[in-house]
């Protein structure tokens, strides 16, 4: 059934990681390396079965493609899931054995941090191979990608709020806020710092707190957070939080957010559309963070990082310019400026096939 699902999905390759004395169950997904190597971040988490690991996977992969598209990137989309608590299951011996896989495939991908991951694991993923992103400032890396997602989600929701209230007063507007982990809380600052109202949800009680005490957002409960009369729902937590069961309850007139896979089905975007609620395609909003570690292959640059975050207003001001102009959804004009990107340079490329040497200027390796 793999190679159907593969046929699909159009994927490249898939590769199923196991070291026994290390504990490592991991799967990287190869989805397309036509505009260039693939990369994407290693995300680690309690799957309920091996087969949930992998739809996450082919799902998550397949996004990375199309956010480095649409974001005018040299790179192509891949993504890796590591089977296991976060809270318990980590350690050196794991992630080390989980650099020489990606070692292993001689740069054709390229990892760095997402949902349970952080700095400090991929400092032992980094002693075993180059092809990662997200490593310490002290080896010449850019550190934690959140703020940079976090501010890019910022410039997605200002080009929304512009084409849907013609202005871009974020403070002027209301928020519910889906999931505050390390980026969800840098956006709520971001919001607050604006002098927006904001709510905030999330499983751990720990952050919610954090989020109120520190920033002045208010609480509200896990399935509340739908019911909220904002302006504007930000899933910023895992996918599918927009589906047939919350459809009907969300008031907002905008949804952006930094959450990937945002829709539960593309039936979904299309109801959006016909109700006039403005979503900002998930991983053109989201696509700070990439855009962020992708300077490192060549030398990182903090100041260029900044720069490059502001292209996303324009990219999602194109979006939606194509939206109106072919009266489609905005989900189908992200993919479709996407897709045109990629036909057009893989007419005169083939797929990355991984060369062994390493781009990565100003890079201090050590043990």
């Amino acid at each position: 059934m793999i190679f159907e699902t593969l046929a699909t999905t159009g994927h490249e390759q898939v590769v199923f990681c196991h070291n026994k004395d290390a504990g490592l169950k991991a799967i990287i997904a190869i989805h397309n390396t036509v505009l260039g190597p693939a990369l994407g971040g290693t995300r680690m988490w309690s799957y309920a079965s091996e087969q949930d690991a992998l739809n996450d996977v082919l799902r998550l992969s397949r996004g990375m493609t199309y956010k480095a598209a649409v974001s005018g990137l040299n790179l192509g989309g891949g993504k890796a899931v590591i089977i296991g608590d976060p809270n318990t299951d980590k350690s050196e011996a794991l992630f080390r054995a989980f650099g020489r896989f990606v070692n292993s495939l001689n740069g054709r991908y390229i990892t760095a941090e997402d949902v349970g991951i952080d700095v400090n694991d991929m400092e032992y993923v980094f002693r075993e191979t180059e092809f990662v992103t997200g490593v310490h400032q002290v080896h010449g890396g850019s550190g934690d990608p959140s703020p940079f997602t976090a501010f890019g989600t910022l410039q997605g929701l200002m080009a929304a709020l512009n084409v849907q209230f013609g202005n871009e007063d974020v403070g002027k507007y209301s928020y519910a806020v889906q999931g505050v982990g390390h980026v969800g809380m840098e956006f709520v600052k971001l919001l607050r710092d604006r002098g927006a109202k904001v709510y905030v949800t999330d499983i751990n009680q720990a952050n919610v707190q954090r989020a109120v005490d520190e920033f002045g957002a208010e609480a509200v409960g896990l399935d509340e957070i739908y019911d909220v009369d904002v302006d504007v729902y930000s899933p910023t937590a895992l996918g599918g939080t927009l589906n047939e069961k919350t459809i009907d309850r969300i008031k907002a007139k905008v949804i952006c957010g930094a959450a990937n896979n945002q829709l539960a089905t593309d039936a979904i975007g299309d109801e959006l559309a016909r109700r006039g609620v403005l979503y900002a395609p998930d991983y053109a909003v989201n696509a700070g963070g990439l855009m962020n570690v992708s300077l490192e292959i060549d030398g990182y640059n903090r100041e260029r990082a900044m720069r490059m975050m502001r292209t996303i207003y324009y990219n999602l001001g194109r979006i939606f310019e194509i939206a109106k102009r072919d009266g489609i959804p905005t989900y189908k004009a992200a993919d479709r400026m996407a897709e045109e990107r990629i036909a057009t340079i893989g007419k005169i490329r083939l797929p990355h096939m991984g060369n062994g040497t390493p781009r990565f200027q100003g890079r201090m390796r050590g043990q």
